[in-house]
């Protein structure tokens, strides 16, 4: 059996409870790849709560965008690590507006057909988005 060791972070974040196949969509809107620093995706470990989830890892206090985790991964956590550890675990809230995280499924949108921003609002407590131009719902 093949263990695997994943080193602890000493000073950064640990992106944990995203729901499983999530973890990818997160690293890629984040533009992770781009950092210098140790970043490690975890995918489908066991979990208590949810049977399966993904964690990121990331060993840089870098500034990261909660509001893209929070439209993905509603019912993440953050770890905030400094000096091997936790100081904070931040609960993530669904952000009243994003940008350029998703692209408007209407083809006939003005932001799909000029060089402007995909702006979505949420419009309800139950995290429906819609675009700003269109009302078209997120996907």
């Amino acid at each position: 059996m093949t263990t695997l060791k994943i080193d602890a972070i000493e000073n950064g974040y640990v992106i944990d409870h995203i729901p499983a196949g999530k973890g990818m969509q997160i690293y890629n809107n984040l533009q992770l790849s781009k950092l210098d620093c140790q970043v490690a995706i975890i995918t489908n470990t066991k979990s208590q709560k949810n049977h399966v989830k993904d964690i990121i890892k990331i060993n840089s206090l870098i500034d990261l965008d909660l509001n893209i985790i929070a439209f993905i991964a509603p019912n993440a956590t953050v770890n905030v690590i400094r000096d091997n550890e936790r100081v904070e675990k931040k609960k993530l809230s669904l952000p009243l507006e994003i940008k350029n995280v998703v692209k408007c499924a209407n083809p006939h949108c003005i932001c799909n057909n000029e060089n402007i921003d995909h702006i979505f609002k949420l419009t309800d407590d139950k995290g429906t988005y819609r675009c700003i131009y269109c009302e078209t719902m997120a996907l």
